[in-house]
């Protein structure tokens, strides 16, 4: 029984991820939907930081509304307020910790991000922040290492732990790494293991380096001296292992991880590792051998290399074994992704599933908004069996975000997915009036992407929508796009999609613009030039006009060399004067926007010497046609190969043409080598065939051999019967059969006709056959209305029949249905939705294909009015085998009238009997109006109109004030509560000069609607009222007069006044509009005057002005004109006599050169000559070794920040390879600290004389570019 339900189960849960699998669309391209937190961007679960940076915590979400976020530190609530150190980032739940003022390690903690809104909440991973470590090595006194030649020997490295670990590398004393092979090579926990030693492994400077890669430095083990003797050599011997030790070990592997084992062996003469998998092979492409074999890496683990694997150490004198033992592990996984979010309609039904994997196997737990689903409210519709969460029947208000955990042993995954409960109208998201342009008979992909709740069903229509596009050569996809698969010139045009579902419909409309491809019709041909002659590569192309076509050449696939010789036309290219450099193959490419087609063609240059060239030619067209073998249906063609033409033949294309059928087209039949010159052709019946050979070589096709004599085959029976055999009634009584019809070559004989048979399927009748010449339908006349039929469609013609055709079933014409659906109940749910039932309407009286039902919906009257109201009716379709169907959008408190209406593919049946419901009330509109008047001291008087909409019976109003000071803040709120019968007020104890807002909202039993709002001002005394003005300047700008003020009131309509100063009484104030600014310009103020300028401020018709104190303005008067002096008659003769003299000048000197006579200025240029203008000796330019500009560079891959701090480089020549950077100096402790940067000249000067026992470490630096 147990067995029984998890079946049910599983059934279930199958059909739910087929019914919400369509309904995962990409919310956040529709504005204005509601949808739970999605956290976008985290920090990683082991979150190591750099000490000496600011701690930064991500946390992104999104959300509508946003969400907002908050954290718990270790489990707890963290309160970033109360931490100074700690910041959110703005509209973020990203926090940022500045640890100039507290240090890093006080932050390692576990930290959790919860988002939230109102539709749900969505947590993060938990985040283990710690900061990484490198820690000083502990200082210690090596001893000299004296060994005997020929024995093996470990130098232990032994670094601190840091965090992350560090990266061994062992170097002498001169940053000098030091060589390893299959004798010498350094194990996985960082030793040096020598597998025997030699007289040259001597030496005192065996140094281990660790590289901490967050901090940027380099840490350094004290040197080790290593002493060989040669007294006593030790024997040969054969193999034992160093590590590891015994005959087995084992080892667990996490899946997805890096497995490494390693086998290092001692012995003389150097043992050979070797390895193999016991249990089977080892995986190739995920297998690498490092260090001289000694270690095997398998990357990307996954279960299938558990087992035991063996190394073996092989000399001449034996060999030693070791079995290691794998054991794969698993975190958990996910098997088919993370669940995935849903979005639901009211009603409808769905599934979360959380299917992961691990070994061993994870536990799954689920929470819901970040509570425990144990904990959370129970809910009816909710089921969670195991991995799985079953929603069925869910309503309005129930989204949520559910958490599901799958932990083990070695891991968890956290996964947010939301369940958002829509009711949505369809939308269409493909952009209208999009223009899809594609290449002819090339598939084409028409967008309709949409969104709605319940899931919309897409429908296409061309042009006309004379049909919906749903068959050959139509393909509909599930996600709406539509497909044709080859698409022609008759494909383009207009394509309507259309969204529905229960809601309502969406048309979307876009073109599709089949183009002509591009084609080269002349293809630049091979060619063979002397140097010196020219050349010309024509390339001839055919386009769709419609496209812009760009050339372009290229030579041996690259860019055409920059040569004036080299000139390219809109169809060819011209090289002239041709050089052996010229050679190549060029190619034309023409592109469009959409497709392209290139051809190219190889160019020789020889000697121009008598000595003829090498000509490659296409070869010359096959000869001899023969056909031999002659059977029904096959024919045997031999043929004499032409000319190659300095070119091997690659093969042969057979060409055929039937002249019965189509006359003078050729066709591509088969293709042989080049080596044979027979071909054995498999042809059809009833066919007049004429052969031809084209012969290919590298150049290119021969032309066509000329034609065979022709084949006949003799006529057969057709091998095929036609296809697309399909029935359908265009009339209540009839039934047209159609099929597509067999071509010409498949006729296989004269006199094609087909046998047409049908018959009743549910009726034990004979089939009824009639022959129909060689066309495409037949009409049945008197059929019953829609009966299923049996079709069969054979080919027949003067040879015989095709085989038994097979069965297809077709149904006859439909008529209108002649039933009403039965007892039709509306049921109200709230005061705007109804959900009306009805019982289906028996199939006998549908008489046609079921399409759906329609209910008929319209408004009577408000129940608060009793005069009819005459709305138009409306609409609802239920696509399907539908029982009931949801009213949405009603009006509240207000007569609806229905009935409801079966449709088939013929129309609709009669209505069911029109009935009535009432919709409950509803809170009501917003009062027509508000108007404030009577303004005094300490009150105000408020009128009001009831609401347009009272979607009930009003009970009472709602008055709610509050003061707004100068700055827009609002004070404490006021309420009155006033009876449903009043429409004016006074308001009293107000403040006196106060500008007040009031709201005031209608109450009906359902509650209270939107509120109206208003602004007014108490008067300062029974005199004057106070002045919203305030601040009132002016300055002079270059078009004008600016005036400035600060203005408080609520009127809208402000302006400014301004009148001449000791004007006449008649003159009139000027008005300028200020169009809601605090600054006008005033262009009209004439210069030298006077003004009187003051601000006013209108409120409604029956309320006095404000108006500003005045401001007196003078305008400065303008100055007058200056004269310009290039305009004055003086000015122009004086500049004529100075050029004058300096033309008479300029011929006096010349007259004087050409006596011989010398300028003072050319004496002094022959008697000084420069002394600076000498040639630089090279001993200037000579700086040693290393110049000054070397000193001063940052070593290469390195850099030095400002703060000290040496960041990552991706250098492949430094300590960078094992250190990421570094200043080369070393600290008391030996520690190498990487924050390297240049010496001055002096510097390195002064230091060059010191000892030579400390190594440069720009020296050192520069010995590491070899190390990767």
């Amino acid at each position: 029984m147990m067995e029984r339900r998890r079946m049910d189960v599983a059934l279930l849960v199958l059909f739910l991820v087929q019914l919400t699998t369509a309904l995962e669309v990409p919310l956040d391209l529709l504005e204005g939907l509601p949808q739970p937190p999605t956290i976008t961007h985290q920090s990683p679960k082991d979150y190591i930081i750099d000490p000496r940076e600011n701690i930064i915590i991500h946390c992104e979400a999104k959300g509508k509304p946003h969400p907002s976020f908050s954290w718990t530190r270790n489990g707890t609530h963290f309160d970033i307020d109360e931490d100074p150190n700690v910041t959110m980032k703005p509209h973020s739940g990203t926090m940022v910790v500045d640890i100039s003022r507290a240090k890093a390690e006080h932050y390692e903690s576990v930290y959790q991000c919860t988002s939230r809104n109102k539709h749900g909440t969505a947590v993060s991973n938990n985040i283990v922040v710690q900061q990484s470590r490198s820690p000083l090595w502990s200082k210690e006194k090596l001893k000299a290492m004296v060994v005997q030649e020929g024995v093996s020997m470990v130098l232990p490295c032994r670094p601190p732990a840091g965090l992350p670990p560090p990266i061994i590398f062992w170097m002498d004393n001169n940053f000098q790494k030091l060589p390893q092979s299959s004798r010498v090579s350094q194990s996985l926990n960082g030793d040096l293991y020598f597998s025997n030693v030699l007289r040259e492994d001597s030496r005192n400077d065996y140094i281990c380096y660790a590289r901490f890669p967050y901090t940027q430095t380099i840490q350094q083990k004290q040197p080790i001296s290593v002493k060989v003797l040669n007294k006593e050599p030790a024997d040969e011997r054969k193999p034992t292992f160093l590590i590891p030790s015994g005959p087995s070990s084992s080892k667990m592997v996490l899946r997805g991880q890096v497995l490494e084992m390693e086998c290092i062996a001692e012995g003389l003469p150097t043992p050979e590792v070797s390895w193999i998998k016991v249990s089977g092979d080892l995986p190739a492409k995920r297998t690498f051998f490092l260090h001289y074999q000694k270690t095997l890496r398998i990357v990307n683990v996954s279960e299938s290399d558990a087992g035991d694997y063996r190394c073996t150490a092989r000399n001449r004198l034996g060999s030693v074994h070791h079995t290691i033992k794998v054991n794969v592990k698993a975190a958990p996984y996910w098997i088919s992704g993370a669940p995935r979010n849903l979005v639901l309609a009211p009603g409808e039904s769905g599934v979360l599933t959380c299917r992961a994997s691990g070994t061993p196997k994870p536990l799954v737990t689920w929470a819901m908004n970040g509570i425990p689903i144990e904990n959370s409210p129970k809910d009816l519709s909710r089921k969670v069996e195991d991995d799985t969460i079953i929603f069925t029947d869910v309503q309005t208000g129930s989204s949520a975000v559910f958490q599901c955990n799958v932990s083990n042993d070695y891991g968890y995954l956290l996964s947010n997915a939301f369940v958002n409960v829509l009711s949505e109208t369809p939308r269409v998201l493909t952009p209208s009036n999009k223009v899809y342009q594609v290449i002819k008979n090339h598939p084409a992909l028409i967008d309709c992407a949409s969104f709605g709740s319940p899931i919309p069903k897409i429908t296409w229509f061309k042009d006309s929508r004379a049909s919906t596009l749903d068959g050959d050569p139509y393909i509909v996809h599930d996600n709406g796009t539509l497909e044709i698969h080859v698409a022609q010139a008759r494909n383009s045009g207009k394509y309507t999609c259309v969204a529905r579902n229960t809601l309502g419909n969406y048309e979307n409309h876009v073109y599709l613009e089949v183009k002509e491809p591009t084609r080269i019709l002349k293809q630049p041909e091979y060619k063979v030039v002397q140097r010196g002659r020219s050349v010309v590569f024509e390339c001839k192309v055919k386009h769709d006009p419609s496209l812009i076509p760009t050339m372009t050449w290229l030579k041996d696939d690259g860019e055409l060399p920059d040569d004036e010789r080299l000139i390219v036309d809109s169809d060819s290219l011209a090289i002239s004067d041709v050089t052996e450099n010229d050679a190549g193959v060029y190619t034309c490419i023409m592109n469009t926007t959409l497709d392209h087609d290139s051809a190219s063609a190889e160019l020789t240059v020889v000697e121009a010497t008598p000595t003829p060239a090498v000509v490659y030619e296409r070869p010359d067209p096959p000869t001899d046609l023969e056909l031999t073998d002659q059977k029904k249906r096959s024919v045997q063609l031999t043929w004499t190969p032409g000319d190659e033409h300095n070119s091997p033949i690659q093969k042969f294309l057979i060409q055929f043409e039937d002249s019965l059928h189509h006359r003078g087209h050729w066709h591509n039949l088969t293709e042989v080598p080049g080596s044979k010159t027979t071909a054995h052709l498999k042809l059809s019946p009833y066919m007049h065939y004429t052969f031809r050979v084209l012969a290919l070589n590298a150049v290119n096709l021969s032309r066509p051999s000329f034609p065979s004599r022709m084949f006949k085959t003799e006529p057969a029976a057709p091998d095929e019967n036609p296809t697309g055999v399909q029935g359908l009634g265009t009339e209540h009584d009839n039934l047209v059969i159609s099929w597509k019809p067999l071509t010409g070559l498949q006729s296989n004989g004269p006199g094609l006709h087909y046998r047409v048979m049908w018959r009743q399927k549910l009726v034990d009748s004979d089939w009824t056959t009639v022959t129909v010449a060689n066309n495409s339908k037949f009409v049945v006349s008197g059929t019953p209305t829609f009966v299923p039929y049996e079709l069969r469609v054979q080919a027949v013609n003067e040879q015989g029949a095709a085989a038994e055709p097979q069965t297809a079933i077709g149904f006859s014409g439909e008529d209108l249905p002649v039933a009403a659906p039965e007892n039709v109940q509306a049921m109200l749910l709230n005061s705007t939705l109804a959900k009306v039932h009805w019982e289906p309407v028996p199939a006998r009286s549908i008489r046609g294909h079921l399409k759906g039902y329609r209910v008929y919906y319209w408004r009577d009257r408000s129940l608060h009015k009793h005069n009819p109201h005459h709305a138009e009716k409306q609409i609802l379709t239920f696509s399907g085998n539908h029982t009931h169907g949801m009213l949405p959008g009603l009006h509240p408190f207000s007569l609806y009238s229905f009935n409801v209406r079966l449709y088939n593919g013929k129309g609709e049946g009669p209505p069911s009997p029109t009935q009535q419901f009432e919709t409950p009330e509803g809170v009501p509109g917003p009062p027509t109006s508000l108007l404030v008047t009577n303004p005094n001291l300490d009150s105000l008087t408020l009128e009001w109109s009831p609401p347009h909409d009272r979607n009930g019976h009003i009970t009472g109003y709602t008055l709610k004030y509050q003061p707004v000071n100068d700055s827009n803040e609002l004070g404490p709120l006021e309420e009155l509560a006033l009876p449903a019968n009043e429409t004016s007020v006074t308001v009293f104890s107000l403040k006196y000069s106060t500008r007040y807002k009031f709201y005031l909202n209608a109450i009906t039993v359902s509650g209270a609607g939107p509120a109206i709002s208003q602004e007014a001002v108490t008067i300062m005394d029974e005199a004057q009222p106070a002045s919203p003005f305030k601040n009132i300047s002016s300055s002079f700008v270059e078009d004008g007069t600016l005036i400035s003020w600060e203005y408080w009131g609520p009127e809208k309509n402000v302006y400014v006044e301004y009148i001449v100063k000791n004007s006449e009484g008649e003159e009139e104030w000027q008005k300028e509009l200020v169009n809601g600014s605090q600054n006008v310009t005033l262009k009209g103020l004439k210069g030298g005057l006077s003004y009187r300028v003051r601000l006013v401020a209108q409120g409604h018709h029956d309320q006095p002005l404000h108006h500003s104190e005045e401001l007196v303005v003078s305008v400065p008067a303008v100055a007058s004109r200056q004269v310009d002096i290039a305009t004055q008659g003086w000015f122009i003769g004086l500049m004529c006599a100075i050029a004058l003299l300096i033309l008479i000048l300029l011929i006096i000197c010349f007259i004087q050169r050409n006596k011989g006579g010398k300028y003072p200025v050319k004496e002094k240029e022959d008697a000084h000559t420069d002394p600076e203008f000498q040639p630089m000796k090279d001993d200037d330019c000579t700086f040693g070794e290393y110049s000054d500009n070397e000193d001063h560079k940052p070593l290469k891959g390195s850099r030095t920040p400002s703060n000290g701090t040496v960041k990552r480089d991706d250098s492949d020549d430094s300590l960078v390879d094992y250190g990421d950077g570094g200043d080369g100096q070393f600290n008391e402790d030996g520690s190498f600290i990487g924050q390297y940067s240049g010496k001055s000249a002096s510097r390195e000067t002064a230091e060059g004389h010191e000892s030579s026992e400390a190594p440069s470490p720009i020296n050192a630096m520069n010995s590491l570019n070899s190390f990767v």
